[in-house]
């Protein structure tokens, strides 16, 4: 018997199954949906996966007249995308696909058999059917999903090396499953991760950078993060991990890099007041750094810069390799950049160093207080609480000094044109030279005055010309 809480998902797909069922087809939901309302997970948007044996121009005609919209983008591949009222639809032809050796796209094959669909599919908690067509719904199950789910086990329906050779992405999905699902892999889908990992290669950026970004909002990624390490599969697509493994980390000694960049990734949690995805990448990037700043500390002659900086570049660099958005790569680059930033101020938060953090921090404040306080991961209680404790001190004084001074917002106080009326010049670099004089006096000091200020700056001016 199908359980209770399918039946809202039942209710809502019941216009549509006539619409096969007298065409002579089955109808079937598959995929994700099926797993998680048998976990009865709470999950916020689920997916209207189905699978047919119609065949893609058999769907557009059973559609015709149901559907408020229609599109067929993936239509060579077998699914037809479908619009009614806010839902959408995706139904495709029961499949049997696979990869050739040297291709990022699979070679499609069509199926009459739900069966072999369901064997081509990633894993066995999600080679699960619920055919609807039928007078009672009923569970399609043959890989014994159902008892992989509750056991909390990963394996796939056919052996891993075909799976995995069908399509090298469910390498890196079996991480998100690991973290998202707390199931564990079954030695023979390790090995064969360990064996095929250069496979991934053929996989196309966005492919896995979306996958990536998936398996970073899981609840516990860190357990996905180390198979991918352990495997040899993030050499080929983030081969900065395993060089943090290998690095000390010099504050806590006690762990490598690596270590402590996974428990700072967790410290960070969806209820966070910040951009939860862009802030667990940030948290993964900020300590990328430390590896390679040791190197060039090292070397003769080589000016030492800190790791925040280099960390920043590397971050850049890796995100577009993963086309990322240029949004995505700035901001992320950005909080590693300034990820230490808090850690400067030993001496207490003065006004200057509130306005000076907020400025540097722009946008991104919320984020970079949330990766800051998040990057604390040691057992010494006495730290975490200092670190709190100096932490909440900042919060406090950005929110005093952001209802005297609008920190916001907080610009020099005299704009460019009137730079060049009280000085009487033309546009050039001399004007953004003023600005930035003008600026540190903003920070330093706060809001002084028109009259106060422009003596100011009429004495830095005469200096220079003088």
């Amino acid at each position: 018997m199908v359980p209770q809480r399918f039946a809202p998902v039942l209710s809502e797909l019941a216009p549509l199954i006539p619409r096969f069922r007298d065409s002579g087809f089955k109808l079937f939901l598959v995929g994700g949906t099926v797993r998680d309302l048998m976990l009865d997970r709470k999950v916020k948007d689920l997916d209207f996966d189905l699978t047919t044996d119609a065949l893609p121009e058999q769907i557009k005609v059973t559609l015709s007249g149901w559907a408020d919209a229609i599109w067929t983008q993936g239509e060579r591949f077998g699914t037809i995308g479908a619009k009614k009222g806010d839902r959408v639809y995706e139904i495709t032809t029961h499949r049997a696909e696979a990869y050739s050796l040297d291709s990022r796209k699979p070679d499609v094959q069509f199926s009459k058999d739900i069966h072999e669909d369901l064997s081509r599919r990633d894993f066995t908690i999600n080679a699960m059917a619920l055919e609807i067509t039928n007078q009672s719904p009923e569970l399609i199950d043959p890989f014994n999903g159902m008892a992989d789910l509750l056991g909390k086990v990963l394996r796939t329906p056919l052996s891993p090396e075909v799976s995995f050779s069908d399509d090298p992405l469910r390498m890196l999905r079996a991480a998100r499953f690991i973290s998202g699902l707390g199931v564990v892999p079954v030695p023979e889908l390790t090995a064969a991760v360990k064996l095929m990992s250069d496979r991934i290669t053929i996989v196309s950026a966005e492919r896995i950078r979306d996958e990536f970004d998936r398996l970073m909002v899981t609840e516990r990624p860190s357990f996905g993060l180390w198979f991918l390490v352990d495997n040899g599969l993030s050499q080929h697509f983030l081969p900065e991990l395993a060089a943090m493994q290998l690095e000390q980390d010099p504050i806590h000694r006690h762990k490598d890099v690596l270590t402590h960049t996974l428990a700072v990734v967790e410290n960070v949690q969806s209820d966070a007041p910040c951009d939860f995805r862009i802030t667990r990448l940030a948290a993964l990037f900020h300590d990328v750094g430390k590896p390679k700043t040791r190197s060039i500390r090292a070397g003769k002659g080589v000016t030492f810069y800190h790791h925040e900086a280099v960390g920043a570049r590397m971050t850049r660099e890796r995100m577009r390799k993963l086309k990322y958005s240029t949004q995505d790569i700035e901001t992320v680059s950005e909080l590693v950049a300034l990820s230490a930033r808090f850690h400067t101020y030993q001496m207490g938060w003065t006004d200057a160093a509130v306005r000076r953090y907020v400025r540097d921090a722009g946008a991104h404040l919320a984020d970079l207080n949330v990766l800051t306080r998040s990057d604390c991961t040691t057992r010494n209680e006495k730290k975490v609480e200092a670190l709190a404790r100096r932490m909440s001190e900042l919060e406090q004084r950005i929110a005093e000094l952001a209802v005297s001074e609008e920190l916001k917002a907080m610009r020099p106080e005299l704009d460019g044109s009137q730079v060049m009326e009280f000085l009487k010049i033309q546009p050039g670099r001399e004007i953004g030279e003023a600005l930035d004089f003008l600026m540190e006096i903003r920070i330093e000091e706060g809001p002084l005055g028109d009259t106060e200020i422009r003596a100011r700056l009429k004495s830095w001016w005469d200096s220079r010309v003088g």
